[in-house]
C-alpha cells in the first residue's frame, strides 16, 4: 500500500543520506528524530515498518568512519559509569538471565541505543551541534504535546492523549512523562532566541504541552510535571516571575479539567483502593524478592514474566516493572542498580559543575541555562520514571550525552580564555618600561 505520506517520508529520509555522508552530525540528528518521534509510525503503508533507523544508523556509522574530523570519547565520570553499566547489562544477559533468548533480543536493542549515545558524545561537541540536538529532541516529542493539547481543549478536558505507536512512549502515562521531560528543554530553546514571535510560539507550545500532560489522564504524569514545575521555578533566572506564571497557568488548567479527571487524580491519595496502584507495588515487591534471591545479577532482561513471578513472588500478579529503579534492580541485581544510581548522580554533578563554572561568564550563559534545564528534565524523569519501566529509554541518555558534551565545550572555552589571559599578561609585562615598578 502506498500513500503520499509514505512517499514523502521515504523521499525525505533517503534524500538526507548524502548530506549525512558529508556531515555525520546530521546523522545523529536524524537518528534522534526517528528514535524519539517514530515518524514512520504515522504512515499507513510500506513506510510503517520500513527500517529507516537501521539505514540512517549504518550511513551515520560509515560517515563517522570516513570523516577526517577529530573525534574522541570524553571519559568523564558519567561516561565511565555509563560504560560500566553497559558492560554489566551484557554480563547479566549472558551469566544470569532467567530467559536468555528474550534477554539477548532486548540487549541488542539496548546496545543499539547506547552505541548512538556514545557516537553522540563523540560527534556533538560544539555549541551549534548541541543546540541542534536539543532542538530536534525537543520538537520530536513536543509535536505530540502540541497536538494533544489542542485535542484536550477540543474535548473539554476529556479523551486520552497517547504517544506514537510502537515506541517507548506509546501509552498515555509514557507520553505524559516524555512531555514533562520536554517542557524545560522547550524553555531553554525559548531563552536562546530574541525573536518575540518565536518566544511567544514557545510559550504557547509549553501551555499546550502542559494541557496535553493533564489530558493524558496519567497520575504518574501529573506527579512528574508537578515536580518538574517546582524545580523549573527554582532553577530559572527569574524565579518569582516564572513561579508566578506557573502558578497562574496551573490554576487555570486544573480549573479547566472535568470532574472525572479530578476524581482519577484524587486516587493518588487512596492508592490502597486502586487495583493499578497495588499492582505496581506487587511488581516492586517481586523485584526486591528476585534481587534478594539473586543479588549479583538479578534475573536479566525481561525477567518480569509469569514464570519468574510464580517462582519468586507467587502471591503477586505478574506485571511489568512499573519503575525504572525496580526494573534495573530486578533485571540486573543490586550491582546494576548501584551503577544506575551512580550514573544519574555523576550526570547531575556534571550539570552542577557546568552551572558553577559558567556562572560569571556571559559567553557561557547558554551552557548554564542548558545544564539547569536538563537537570529539571531529569527531575521529571526520576519522578515519573518511578512509576514506569523506562530504564532503557533513549531520551534521558541523550540528555546525559548533551550534558557531557556541554562540559567538553565549557572546558575548551575556559582553557582558551585562560590562555588568552596569559598571553595578554605576557604582552603587558614585555611592553612595561625597564626599571619601572608597579
Amino acid at each position: 500500500m502506498f500513500s503520499l505520506r509514505d512517499i514523502a517520508l521515504t523521499a525525505f529520509i533517503f534524500g538526507m543520506l548524502p548530506m549525512i555522508l558529508r556531515h555525520p552530525d546530521w546523522g545523529i540528528l536524524m537518528w534522534t528524530w526517528i528514535g524519539l518521534m517514530n515518524p514512520h509510525r504515522m504512515t499507513w503503508g510500506f513506510a510503517y515498518s520500513f527500517p529507516f533507523a537501521m539505514i540512517v544508523g549504518l550511513v551515520t556509522l560509515f560517515a563517522i568512519f570516513i570523516s577526517k574530523e577529530r573525534k574522541y570519547l570524553p571519559l568523564t565520570p558519567a561516561v565511565v559509569v555509563l560504560l560500566m553499566f553497559i558492560a554489566w547489562m551484557c554480563a547479566t544477559t549472558f551469566l544470569f538471565a532467567l530467559y536468555p533468548e528474550e534477554a539477548q533480543v532486548k540487549l541488542i536493542k539496548v546496545l543499539k541505543i547506547q552505541l548512538f549515545i556514545v557516537l553522540t558524545l563523540m560527534v556533538m561537541q560544539s555549541k551549534e551541534r548541541l543546540r541542534a540536538l536539543i532542538l530536534v529532541a525537543t520538537l520530536s516529542i513536543a509535536f505530540f504535546g502540541i497536538k494533544g493539547g489542542i485535542y484536550t481543549i477540543a474535548k473539554g478536558g476529556g479523551g486520552k492523549v497517547l504517544g506514537p505507536d510502537g515506541g517507548f512512549v506509546a501509552g498515555n502515562t509514557e507520553i505524559a512523562l516524555a512531555l514533562a521531560v520536554t517542557l524545560p528543554l522547550m524553555r531553554w530553546l525559548q531563552l536562546q532566541t530574541d525573536n518575540v514571535w518565536l518566544r511567544r510560539a514557545a510559550t504557547a507550545s509549553m501551555v499546550l504541552i502542559a494541557i496535553s500532560i493533564l489530558g493524558s489522564q496519567s497520575r504518574g504524569g501529573f506527579l512528574a510535571v508537578s515536580a518538574m514545575a517546582l524545580f523549573l521555578a527554582l532553577k530559572s533566572r527569574r524565579k518569582v516571575l516564572v513561579g508566578a506564571f506557573i502558578a497562574v497557568a496551573a490554576f487555570a488548567m486544573l480549573a479547566f479539567m472535568p470532574a472525572a479527571w479530578h476524581a482519577r487524580i484524587d486516587t493518588i491519595e487512596n492508592y490502597q483502593e486502586d487495583r493499578s496502584a497495588m499492582g505496581r507495588i506487587g511488581a516492586w515487591t517481586f523485584a526486591v524478592k528476585i534481587a534478594i534471591a539473586r543479588p549479583i545479577g538479578g534475573g536479566g532482561f525481561d525477567t518480569f514474566q509469569e514464570g519468574a513471578y510464580s517462582r519468586y513472588a507467587p502471591e503477586e500478579r505478574a506485571l511489568d516493572s512499573h519503575s525504572i529503579w525496580f526494573q534495573v534492580l530486578g533485571e540486573h541485581g543490586f550491582v546494576g542498580l548501584g551503577l544506575f544510581l551512580l550514573l544519574w548522580l555523576t550526570t547531575w554533578r556534571t550539570g552542577s559543575w557546568i552551572i558553577r563554572k559558567s556562572r560569571n561568564d556571559p559567553e557561557l550563559v547558554w551552557a548554564r541555562d542548558l545544564a539547569a534545564m536538563i537537570q529539571t528534565a531529569l527531575v521529571a524523569f526520576f519522578v515519573g520514571g518511578s512509576f514506569l519501566g523506562l530504564a532503557y529509554w533513549d531520551y534521558p541518555y541523550i540528555l546525559v550525552a548533551a550534558l557531557v558534551a556541554t562540559r567538553v565545550v565549557v572546558e575548551r572555552h575556559l582553557r582558551e580564555a585562560a590562555r588568552a589571559e596569559a598571553v595578554a599578561g605576557a604582552d603587558t609585562r614585555r611592553l612595561r618600561p625597564q626599571g619601572s615598578y608597579v
